[in-house]
């Protein structure tokens, strides 16, 4: 294999120009030096070896909040902050694994089933991911890999799902297979759900996975419909942003865990195994003995499900119809909803931390009838998503900073390709 001049050259090279920029556009310069740097620590670790890359994007969301996991549909689009990783095959079954930031992994795949002192690690990720591929029929092997992400922890991009999809991607690939990105994206949330321990639905990994902006429809999750859209709010003066106010998602897993046993609950209720499976019209007609029988906040996130579940379908109609005016005041409403009847914008057990309804509420003043402004992702802490005038986002950048520090503001553009990998 190349030495580490042989890697800068080839890495300035026409084709892994050409395969950087078809991936981050007008950063393919920035990216190569960050492509060298694990190329690098690839063959410094695994010195002759083969090396191979590959990309993950983070993911943004758009509407359908918190409605995957009942089967309903949602709005998402992947983003150009990604986990990139370089890696090698090994003889073996032995996988090491190194992240920045974080504690070397070493793990033996001969052994697949979850270990309890595993969960809540990347270990986990890496164990549940293999397992599942066996499953499949297709024999994990053990590599050696480098793993740069972009997508900060707690950031709102979903940096787990793009570690997971990442992981499939590499590890499929690595075992010479090659498989569906929605099979890849079902693969990443098994693992999190099984292995990590964490409930989750399949929105994040199959934004990931596809890549662009996409509508998904989870009603039958086994074939969902995945329909891409072709827009660029940058292209109308809009900067995407998502605005990090620092929460921590480290002990939230409850909060996050009550809202599908909830919406399930009331679901149940109404003789349904999901909410995506009820008729709208039944929450009302039958709401006295849902609210006995699952409480208040019960009945208000099912609310909150009907009424974000058919806020997508109108939002991918306005983008298609690049009708931007109709799309913005959807966007508010589904950020009402999530405030007032999803109720996700911080723990009940914390109420003196708002960073999000803050960041909420000096958006819309500052904005005003201009742009919009929403939760993002899963809430409880950590992001929100504002449209914001591009004459304004200096003025807006500003103002947040001065809440929640420097580079608060994360600029996001939507990346047409999903996790692929990276021809260098």
């Amino acid at each position: 294999m190349p030495e580490t001049t042989d890697w800068k050259r080839r890495i300035e090279d026409k084709p892994a120009r050409k395969a950087l920029a078809a991936i981050y556009g007008n950063d393919a310069a920035e990216q190569a030096k960050r492509y060298l740097a694990l190329a690098e620590a690839g063959a410094r670790e695994a010195p002759g070896s083969e090396l191979r890359f590959y990309s993950a994007p983070g993911r943004t969301e758009l509407a359908g909040n918190h409605t995957d996991h009942n089967r309903g549909r949602v709005l998402c689009a992947a983003v150009r902050l990604d986990a990139a990783v370089c890696a090698s095959p090994r003889e073996g079954r032995l996988a090491s694994l190194r992240s920045e930031g974080f504690a070397p992994v070493e793990l033996d795949l001969s052994s697949l089933e979850p270990v309890p002192a595993e969960r809540g690690t990347t270990a986990s990720l890496v164990r549940g991911v293999a397992a599942i591929l066996a499953e499949r029929g297709v024999e994990p092997r053990g590599f050696s890999c480098h793993i740069a992400s972009r997508v900060l922890p707690g950031s709102g991009l979903s940096s787990s799902a793009a570690i997971e999809v990442l992981l499939g991607t590499m590890m499929a690939d690595l075992a010479g297979a090659r498989i569906d990105p929605i099979e890849i994206a079902r693969i990443g949330q098994r693992a999190e759900n099984e292995w990590f321990g964490k409930p989750c639905g399949l929105m994040d990994q199959a934004a990931s996975a596809v890549g662009g902006i996409t509508a998904i429809d989870f009603a039958d999750p086994a074939a969902p419909e995945v329909q891409r859209i072709r827009y660029d709010f940058a292209d109308q003066g809009i900067e995407l942003v998502v605005v990090n106010t620092g929460g921590s998602h480290a002990d939230l897993t409850a909060d996050y865990a009550s809202v599908p046993m909830e919406m399930k609950s009331v679901a149940a209720a109404l003789g349904a195994g999901f909410l995506r499976e009820v008729e709208p019209a039944a929450l009302i007609a039958r709401g006295p003995e849902i609210r006995k029988a699952c409480g208040d906040r019960a009945f208000l996130r099912a609310l909150h499900f009907v009424g974000d579940n058919a806020r997508v379908v109108d939002m991918a109609r306005a983008l298609e119809g690049d009708d931007l005016a109709a799309y913005l005041k959807l966007v508010k409403k589904s950020g009402r909803s999530s405030w007032e009847l999803l109720q996700n914008l911080y723990p009940c057990s914390a109420p003196r931390e708002q960073g999000m309804p803050v960041a909420l509420a000096l958006t819309a003043d500052f904005l005003g009838r201009k742009g919009a402004w929403r939760v993002h992702g899963g809430g409880f802490a950590g992001t929100i998503q504002a449209y914001v005038p591009r004459e304004l986002l200096p003025g807006y950048t500003k103002l947040m900073e001065r809440y929640f520090g420097s580079g608060s503001v994360i600029p996001v553009s939507v990346r047409a390709r999903g996790a692929t990998r990276v021809l260098i």
